[in-house]
């Protein structure tokens, strides 16, 4: 499909499509069986799938083996951004395109590609097959597809990773019961021969606009265009929360006169010891030195008909 910047999944003169659908069934038993029925329902008779159910981590080095070595096209993440995240990574920098059947709390990427986030309208989308590349963020050798960053977000997301709780609900009320409690610490970033110290309150290096659910810290940032945006939230009073809350819901973070955002391909962080990141919401204990690059280009996936790629 000449100038839209995507292209055909597939044509009378590719191979065929072969589909691995990849189903995380922590999302719950009866959410899973609906999506493989579905799955089952909405494929055309043309295309080759199968569906694997990803029971542990030590279960999906088999289906990393099944997508290397079958000849398989697509790989289908069924699931939230923990998934999604698993799956993508398996594929990096290779020809086989990730699809994503959102089913998770957040999905943050699949919101980021265009991708419907009801599940008979998604699997159509993967049919349709419409194909595209974006960039693929690394932070400290692990890689992230929408966000990754430090400070209140991060140790959120630790909060939540530990929680016997899950869901939206279980995440806004953490973040509400710790918004108050967090203090903002000192960091030294490093980016494009620069130098520049702030005490800030996070910092999220945004590959995509958004963390999930719509909701976006960095609305101008594109997930194609081998940049990266770095947003420094700084240190605010009580009175200005649910004004900057305001401008993130309405994609105009980057106006608020809390906010500084930068771009660059690359940004180093140092801090005082180890502490916790997140790559797409995941959380992980760092040493005092955080390295962001962009990888531009890293990653098939397919899109939804609405998204625009950088060209």
């Amino acid at each position: 499909m000449q100038g839209t910047g995507y292209t055909m999944k597939s044509s009378a003169f590719d191979m065929p499509r072969k589909l691995l659908f990849i189903v995380n069934p922590n999302a719950g038993k009866k959410i899973s069986e609906k999506v493989i029925q579905t799955i089952r329902k909405e494929l055309p008779v043309d295309i080759y799938y199968q569906i694997v159910v990803w029971k542990d981590k030590d279960h999906f080095e088999e289906i990393t083996s099944l997508l290397k070595t079958q000849g398989y096209t697509d790989a289908i993440a069924v699931g939230g951004d923990g998934t999604v995240n698993q799956v993508a990574k398996t594929i990096l920098n290779t020809n086989i395109a990730l699809g994503i059947v959102p089913i998770g709390s957040g999905n943050g990427l699949a919101r980021s590609l265009g991708i419907s986030m009801d599940i008979e309208l998604a699997i159509k989308q993967i049919v349709l097959g419409l194909n595209s590349r974006i960039d693929c963020g690394i932070v400290n050798g692990t890689p992230f597809f929408c966000t990754s960053g430090i400070g209140f977000d991060a140790h959120i997301g630790h909060l939540f990773a530990t929680s016997q709780k899950r869901g939206l609900q279980s995440y806004v009320k953490i973040t509400i019961s710790e918004l108050f409690k967090y203090r903002a610490k000192e960091y030294i970033l490093h980016f494009n021969g620069q130098e520049i110290k702030r005490k800030a309150f996070l910092i999220t290096v945004a590959n995509a606009g958004q963390y999930g659910n719509d909701f976006y810290i960095a609305p101008e940032a594109k997930i194609s265009d081998g940049l990266f945006h770095v947003v420094i939230l700084k240190p605010f009073s009580v009175l200005k929360v649910f004004g900057i809350l305001i401008k993130i819901l309405r994609r105009r973070a980057h106006l608020s006169s809390s906010i500084e955002t930068y771009t660059t391909d690359r940004l180093t962080i140092t801090r005082k010891g180890f502490d916790t990141i997140h790559f797409d919401g995941e959380p992980k204990e760092e040493t005092d030195e955080v390295v962001f690059e962009n990888k531009p280009s890293f990653l098939s996936v397919i899109v939804g008909e609405n998204f625009k790629p950088s060209i």
